[in-house]
Formats: structure tokens, C-alpha cells, sequence
């Protein structure tokens, strides 16, 4: 089978976030999947969020964000997704409206080069170029990797980023 790498996006709001992202990634071991590398952990602004106003009763806390890398015989996109939808349900993640704070998020970002839309997923990730919390680590393992569908570098997109989220390198205390 063709090596193939694929760069899921782990994020967690709710709980021990590094715990969950750590889990996260065991489960992602536990799952059969080979995890080559992964980026540094940044505490992120919520983007899209139900709301990240502070006065408001709704407001959602920081999240920890990184991306894992994985590399070699991966199966299927849709097979890895669904293996990615077990893990965040095995780690207490539930969907009872969009965009709410969230224990584990587990997004298939990129699978190779491969472009898809289909009903259950679509590829390269719609907003990934979007995303600040999501470029960040991306340009941390894979700078100069272009997007399949933009051709810009994860470098180039992160500079011309509209995203003016807060995004650094977590400190635990």
C-alpha cells in the first residue's frame, strides 16, 4: 500500500484539555493508526463558537489546539473519519448543537492530495486556510506543503490569514 499522510486537527475546551488531546492521540495509536509527528499545543480564542464574549452566560473557555501528522497504509478517508468520530464519542464528546464547547474535536484536515465532497466529508477541510488555530501548527510540521486545491504554501496562507485570533504556544502552569 502507498504511504500516505494525513494531518488531523485535535482540539479540547471542556476538562483537562491536554489530557484529552493526549488521549486523543493514544486513541488514534490504539486505533491502528500511525502517528509520526505532531505539533507543538496552542491555547487558541474560540472561532466560530457559539459565543466568546466574556460578559455572556454562553461564553466558551480557551481551547488547546495541535495537529497530529499520521503517515503510512491509512485506510480510507471515510474509514478514518469513522474511526475519528469513535475516539471523540469514547472521549465524552457529544453533539447536541454546532459549535458548543467541546471535550475532544478530531477534524481530518488533509488526506494526501486526494480532493473530495461528498455528504459525510469533504477535502482538503473547507475552512482549514481559514483558520489561524488550524494554520499555526499545520506551518509547524509542513511549511512549505501546498494546499491541493489553493497551491499556496501552509506559509503562505497563515501570512495572508484574515484570522486575527489569538494563537500562541501553551504554558502550563
Amino acid at each position: 500500500m502507498p504511504t500516505i499522510n494525513a494531518y488531523i486537527g485535535l482540539g479540547s475546551n471542556l476538562g483537562d484539555r491536554a489530557g484529552h488531546l493526549l488521549l486523543a492521540v493514544r486513541g488514534m495509536m490504539n486505533a491502528g493508526l500511525a502517528v509520526a509527528r505532531l505539533s507543538s499545543i496552542y491555547e487558541t480564542e474560540p472561532v466560530d463558537a457559539l459565543t466568546n464574549n466574556p460578559l455572556d452566560l454562553n461564553a466558551q473557555p480557551l481551547f488547546l489546539n495541535m495537529i497530529a501528522e499520521l503517515s503510512g497504509a491509512l485506510p480510507p478517508p471515510e474509514q478514518l473519519l469513522a474511526r475519528l468520530l469513535r475516539i471523540e464519542y469514547a472521549l465524552g464528546r457529544r453533539r447536541p448543537v454546532a459549535h458548543a464547547a467541546r471535550t475532544i474535536d478530531l477534524d481530518l484536515l488533509l488526506y494526501g492530495d486526494k480532493q473530495q465532497r461528498t455528504e459525510f466529508l469533504t477535502l482538503p477541510h473547507p475552512r482549514l486556510h481559514l483558520r489561524r488555530f488550524v494554520l499555526t501548527p499545520l506551518v509547524e510540521l509542513a511549511p512549505h506543503r501546498e494546499h491541493p486545491v489553493l497551491h499556496q504554501t501552509f506559509s503562505q496562507l497563515l501570512a495572508a490569514a484574515e484570522d486575527k485570533s489569538e494563537v500562541k504556544i501553551w504554558q502550563p502552569i
